[in-house]
């Protein structure tokens, strides 16, 4: 029995040997016939580690990002060659979809101050391969209701894709550090403090309030918004490591990313580099390890309330581990979670995968839960008419209510990217306002024509890429955030 269970691990292992040596080989096969990297995918900037952050106050912040968008305005934009120097480059100084053209580049570091005295302060997280620019929307109305709020542009982020392939998640965590240390200091002593996270810094501003129900020198969130949570992601992140080993070889620096495209948005990466992913599932782990543990230990009975917001289909992130991840584990504390469904009209409801049909009655536990669960839903197959379907804490009875809104005929369900971008966004809104102009609309599908008459490919337009229901999830939101 011992020599066959020796002989089946020696197998096994030759097996894993073997399977590991030809996704390698893959790998390096494609990495080696690709085309060259282009500039913003090999000049990194040398922005700033954890270590170094945390010994920084705001004005040192800002200051070392202004050293970082030098570097890249003189390493990068300077130096194109003639063949980079297309109207939809956000790299060439005369495109005008150059950041540092805007009035304001909104892929920097920002605050956003009331008219008087805060009755609060505010830290808004960005997303991976985002930058500050997705949080103005509810960083402005946040001012506008008197509370100072905190955007801070996460290492890596804003300048080049080339950033991402150098940076650690705990290069983020810091930076959310530093963002609250300045947002406690400009509201002052016993001001009230909200975290609103997007995607990846949904995961940021958990971990946060996690680590705050440790040490007593951080200060704790009285409320937690998320938005399209990275709580899980896929499977393939685990190995994203694994993929780009062979970049390091100079031959095969292409193994070093997962995707390599033009670059004409001017406030989010199109590229995406394995490191990119390698990180964002380092954090989730963390998170959820964490989570987790606090748990079985009782210990979430402090945690913040919270409110969530989720596409029910989401191809970035896991819809279903926003549940089972997060909201499985929460005290009865306030929290609530926000699907938007998928669009169930009978102009959709015959085309639509199993997955996504089923997706709400898959994912959500059943009643009663120890969190308000709400579902944006068609009224009925027939009209496009939507209503809120609410089923409370400890309740097993869900009741609607008319939203007097309707899921637009042409948009079959949200994305993962959609959230927290209204319609009238200038570059993401599927109406945008004409006087914020960014120098493309990337929320309107162009008018159909020939194939390749077009710089861009039709694909990155296909995702919708604003909220259609922002209005009634700002009204949520800062219904949240006023408290009980």
């Amino acid at each position: 029995m011992t020599r066959r269970l020796l002989r089946a691990a020696r197998w096994a292992a030759t097996l894993t040997v073997a399977v590991l040596a030809t996704i390698l080989g893959v790998r390096a096969y494609d990495a080696f016939r690709g085309p060259p990297l282009d500039p913003w995918h090999v000049i990194a900037p040398d922005d700033l580690d954890a270590g170094e952050i945390a010994g920084l106050d705001w004005a040192g912040w800002l200051s070392a990002e202004d050293r970082v968008f030098a570097e890249v305005r003189d390493r990068v934009t300077l130096t194109l060659a003639p063949q980079y120097r297309s109207q939809v480059n956000r790299y060439f100084a005369d495109s005008p979809v150059y950041p540092g053209g805007f009035k304001q580049d909104w892929n920097r570091s920002y605050v956003m101050a009331p008219e008087g005295p805060p009755k609060g302060a505010v830290v808004l997280l960005h997303g991976l391969t985002d930058a500050p620019y997705s949080m103005r929307h509810i960083a402005r109305r946040y001012s506008e209701i008197g509370f100072v709020a905190v955007v801070p542009r996460m290492p890596g982020h804003g300048t080049v894709p080339a950033a991402l392939t150098v940076v650690a998640w705990e290069d983020w965590l810091a930076a959310t550090h530093l963002a609250v240390r300045e947002a406690a200091r400009l509201a002052g002593p016993g001001a009230p403090l909200h975290l609103v996270g997007f995607s990846n810094g949904g995961a940021l501003a958990l971990k946060y309030a996690l680590d705050a129900l440790d040490d007593p020198a951080l200060t704790p969130p009285e409320r937690i918004v998320l938005l399209s949570p990275m709580i899980g992601i896929t499977r393939f992140a685990r190995f994203a490591g694994l993929a780009g080993w062979p970049a390091i070889f100079p031959a095969f620096a292409r193994a070093a990313w997962l995707e390599t495209l033009p670059e004409f948005n001017p406030f989010k990466y199109n590229s995406f580099p394995v490191n990119g992913g390698r990180q964002a599932h380092l954090l989730t782990r963390a998170l959820q390890d964490q989570i987790t543990s606090r748990s079985r230990r009782g210990g979430l009975a402090r945690m913040p309330p919270l409110i969530a917001f989720q596409s029910a289909v989401d191809s970035t992130v896991s819809t279903r581990a926003v549940i089972t991840g997060l909201f499985a584990h929460l005290p009865a504390n306030g929290s609530e979670l926000v699907l938007f469904d998928v669009n169930r009209t009978n102009t959709f409801k015959p085309l639509l995968g199993a997955s996504a049909a089923t997706a709400v009655a898959r994912f959500t536990p059943p009643a009663p839960r120890p969190w308000r669960l709400t579902v944006i839903a068609n009224a009925d197959p027939v009209t496009s008419a939507v209503v809120e379907r609410v089923t409370e804490a400890g309740a097993t009875v869900e009741t609607a209510r008319p939203l007097g809104v309707r899921y637009p005929d042409d948009i079959y369900s949200l994305s993962h990217v959609a959230l927290p971008f209204p319609p009238w966004d200038g570059l993401y809104g599927l109406l945008p306002d004409p006087l914020d102009d960014f120098g493309i609309r990337l929320g309107t599908a162009p008018t159909r024509g020939e194939t390749g008459a077009l710089d861009i490919a039709l694909e990155s337009f296909l995702r919708i890429a604003s909220n259609p229901f922002y209005v009634y999830m700002n009204d949520r939101l800062f219904g949240f955030a006023a408290g009980p």
